[in-house]
């Protein structure tokens, strides 16, 4: 006889494989159903949802402009203006180009963003299936619950998942100690898009913290040499030109497509002391989050000494050491820098929607709370055009958050 189903243990083993509790996590298994699952959505997205032409054009005007010879940062442009990124972007879409018959077949380039969507979901599927935090159910919300990450890959070819899945694969690379790998990744980042200098403090911090002064200023200078092997030819034509376009951090954003400031009126939006401010805020937000621990680090005797610094700190405290210690580090540093960004445009979400439950799910709210902040962020990021209401809600929802990753 078959044997007698026990409705009780049956409901309790249902529960830990969509909560990871218990010894044996089911992460591992239900990430590789989700990724199937994700291939099929979003090739059916492809297949049935109409493309929109935003930036992708653009992009492809640049490269060809590029590639017939023109060097000088301030001649390459397209239908909605000039070029405003390093030389990593040019170079990337330059295959796309290729690959895309000179960018006419939509379509093929609808499909390389489709692989590079689950290859960033592999990336990400490992780095929290490294620390374990985050409940499985959790990651199959991710997944499924996001219309607008869908779209900004597979209906809008931003440069911006682009920039994301190097900088996914450079914290994987952290994550197991490949330390001049990771520096270099995630330079080449930087040089898709200038936005994953958001997460530098917080990578600076964890290069010094993990393994010391020296080997930082060599991590550093890798990433130096990077971006100065990718900008050559510029560098060597117009320096100046390419210099002050690819890293505008002076970048005057469009009013009508803020996410964050629909709050404020554009007169504000476009004030430079309110530009200022924001700057002082990000400053004093990174102090507040991480002042202690460069302190700690810049006062020891030690630090300055030739040894590595790594034997110190792993002996002194292992959890900064940690996994989840450096996840935490760059995420929240991440997290800054968007809470008090110029302007959010609906691209840019994909800047941290993959590190957010990570966040949430590191502080002391309740579960409901945890889920209530999910689906109010992703609510915000939904609403177009954006209005008073989902800005303030959106700003509401950065600030509990930090606030309660500050405690």
């Amino acid at each position: 006889m078959p044997p007698k189903l026990d409705a009780k243990r049956f409901r309790t083993e249902l529960m830990r494989c969509f909560t990871g509790d218990g010894k044996k996590s089911p992460l591992p298994f239900i990430c590789a159903l989700l990724i199937i699952f994700e291939i099929f959505l979003n090739v059916y997205i492809v297949q049935r949802i109409k493309y929109t032409e935003i930036d992708w054009s653009t992009y492809m005007q640049q490269v060809k402009c590029f590639l017939n010879g023109e060097l000088n940062y301030a001649n390459i442009s397209g239908d909605t203006g000039p070029i405003v990124y390093p030389a990593g972007h040019l170079y990337i879409y330059s295959i796309l180009y290729f690959l895309t018959n000179q960018g006419t077949s939509i379509r093929l380039g609808q499909y390389f963003f489709v692989i590079l969507y689950i290859f960033n979901l592999v990336a990400v599927f490992n780095i929290y299936n490294q620390v374990r935090k985050v409940p499985p159910y959790v990651l199959m919300m991710m997944s499924f619950t996001s219309y607008r990450i869908h779209s900004i890959y597979s209906l809008r070819l931003f440069n911006d998942p682009i920039a994301m899945f190097a900088l996914y694969c450079s914290i994987n690379l952290i994550l197991y100690r490949h330390w001049k790998s990771a520096a270099f990744l995630f330079s080449i980042a930087v040089s898709i898009k200038m936005n994953i200098l958001l997460f530098a403090p917080g990578l600076l911090l964890i290069f010094l913290e993990e393994t010391g002064l020296r080997n930082t200023i060599k991590y550093l200078i890798i990433c130096a040499l990077t971006q100065i092997l990718l900008g050559l030819p510029f560098l060597l034509t117009h320096p100046v030109s390419y210099i002050t376009s690819a890293f505008n951090f002076g970048r005057v954003f469009l009013y009508k497509w803020t996410v964050n400031w629909r709050l404020i009126d554009e007169k504000l939006f476009l004030n430079r002391h309110f530009h200022l401010s924001l700057l002082t805020l990000h400053i004093f937000l990174l102090i507040l989050f991480f002042g202690k621990r460069y302190s700690r680090l810049l006062s020891s005797p030690r630090f300055w000494s030739k040894n590595s610094f790594k034997s110190i700190i792993s002996k002194s405290n292992q959890e900064k050491s940690s996994n989840q210690r450096i996840l935490f580090t760059l995420f929240a540093s991440n997290l800054i820098g968007i809470t008090v960004a110029r302007s959010l445009h609906y691209q840019f979400y994909v800047w941290y929607y993959h590190s957010l439950p990570y966040l949430i799910w590191s502080t002391n709210y309740s579960t409901v709370s945890k889920l209530c902040l999910m689906g109010i962020i992703e609510f915000c990021w939904n609403i177009y055009p954006s209005t008073t209401f989902s800005s303030g809600l959106l700003h509401l929802a950065h600030v509990s958050l930090l606030s309660a990753l500050c405690v």
